[in-house]
Parts: C-alpha cells; sequence; structure tokens
C-alpha cells in the first residue's frame, strides 16, 4: 500500500485541530467559538512555554547562560501574545458571555494543569490548589514531578552558588542580588539573567492582572464557573511572585538607599 505523501495538513493535523472546537449551547451561541478557541490556544502557548523553561533550566545546569538568554527572547514574546489575546476575548460583550456562560459550569480556568504546572516549575507551589482539579493518573503523576524536582528559582540559585555567591538565608541572596547589580560589567551574564528573570516574572504579573480586570468586566462580582470566587480570587494571584528577592533588592539600588 502507498504511504500518503506528508502535507501541511497531515504534519500538523489540521482536520483534527479543527475538530477539537466543540461549543456546548445549544442553539449555538456564536460567541462560544471564540472562547473555545482562545483557550486552546492559551493551553498550546503554555505547553511552549513549559518547553522552554524546560530547556532553560537544563542551560542553567550546564552554566550556559547565551542560550538561557535566546530561550527568554521566545518566553517573554509568548508572553505578551498571552496578554493580547485578552484584547481578541474583550471584543465579546457580558450580555454575549452570559448567554452561553451557564454551559461551562463546573469547568473553569483555574483548573488550568499546564497553568499550574508552570507556576510549579517555577516555585510557586500552592497545593491547595489541587483539591478542585480533576486528574487522571499521568497528570497527577506529572503535577507531583513538577513538585519534587528543583524549580527554575531553585537553578538559578544553584548557579549563583557555583559562581561564589551566598543564596541562604534570604538576605543573603538579596545582597549577592545587589553585588551583581552594582557591578553588572564583572557579572555581565549573571546581571543579563537576572533582568531576564524579572521580566518573566513581571509579566506573568501583567497577565494576571489584566486577566482580572478581564473576568471582572464580564461577570463583575459573580463566582467562577469552578467554585472559585471569581475576580476575587484572581485578584489574590497578583501576591505570587516567582522570584520575590530579586523584586526586594530593587529597593537597596541606586543612591536614593542608606
Amino acid at each position: 500500500m502507498q504511504q500518503q505523501q506528508l502535507s501541511y495538513g497531515s504534519y500538523l493535523q489540521v482536520d483534527d485541530l479543527l475538530a477539537l472546537q466543540r461549543p456546548l449551547s445549544s442553539p449555538q451561541h456564536h460567541d462560544e467559538m471564540l472562547f473555545i478557541i482562545i483557550h486552546q490556544v492559551y493551553e498550546l502557548w503554555f505547553k511552549q512555554l513549559l518547553h522552554e523553561i524546560a530547556a532553560v533550566m537544563q542551560a542553567l545546569d550546564r552554566d550556559e547562560l547565551l542560550p538561557v538568554a535566546k530561550h527568554f527572547r521566545r518566553i517573554h514574546t509568548i508572553q505578551r501574545l498571552l496578554e493580547q489575546q485578552i484584547d481578541v476575548l474583550e471584543t465579546m460583550t457580558p450580555q454575549e458571555f452570559n448567554a452561553f456562560r451557564d454551559n461551562l459550569n463546573p469547568a473553569s480556568g483555574f483548573q488550568s494543569l499546564q497553568f499550574r504546572e508552570i507556576e510549579f516549575v517555577c516555585g510557586v507551589r500552592r497545593t491547595d490548589t489541587l483539591k478542585y482539579i480533576q486528574t487522571n493518573e499521568r497528570q497527577r503523576a506529572r503535577l507531583e514531578q513538577s513538585l519534587r524536582e528543583p524549580s527554575l528559582y531553585d537553578k538559578v540559585k544553584a548557579l549563583l552558588q557555583r559562581r561564589g555567591f551566598a543564596i541562604e538565608p534570604r538576605e543573603a541572596l538579596v545582597a549577592s542580588y545587589k553585588a551583581i547589580y552594582d557591578a553588572p560589567e564583572s557579572h555581565y551574564d549573571l546581571y543579563l539573567l537576572l533582568e531576564d528573570l524579572i521580566e518573566f516574572d513581571e509579566r506573568f504579573l501583567l497577565w494576571r492582572g489584566r486577566h482580572v480586570r478581564m473576568v471582572e468586566r464580564m461577570i463583575g462580582a459573580k463566582k467562577g464557573t469552578g467554585g472559585s470566587l471569581g475576580a476575587a480570587y484572581l485578584a489574590t494571584t497578583l501576591e505570587h511572585r516567582f522570584f520575590p528577592e530579586l523584586w526586594e533588592v530593587r529597593t537597596l539600588l541606586g543612591k536614593g538607599y542608606a
């Protein structure tokens, strides 16, 4: 039997991909298709982010900071896309969203396994969130592995330690960051790494903040479909920072520090 020649559609499995949008509203509401596609695209970008973060962590283990910078360039670009997707979602009005919202219950973006994995891999390990997420055995094992293994921040600290910087206690870590920022010409690769890390953290905070405002714009103070407190819950996530000491050191930099 002659094997079918590879094509654009077969390589990307386009037929399967386009069959994955299955609105539940009846009669079908026009904007439910947009809602599904936006969130499916989010999950694809989350998959790529995890792929890039894994590459960053491997490069850190090898003390190879040039490829780390390259991976972060891609990560930051993807993060900008995540935020821009909200612009597309906000072309839908609250009335249009509420017309099919009840069909989503009890599903919720709060239950995104990949986003939870990104948090775990980066060191924000709020295991209390797992009780709201239904997982199969493979998914649970993957999340548990993310909890057991060193985080991205652990890899960064290990690199700093190999370079002769103190990382414990946290005051010593902050002091190490200050030493790098005070003499960037002597530690330029580490200086650029720290700036990539803070941008990574900041862009997630910006996306979280934009997400909060979007949810508030759509449903006000209503509870989320997955049982969370909706916008009120999302607002609490703005406190979660991947690299808190990198934010803390900002206060100590420059001539204004006494």
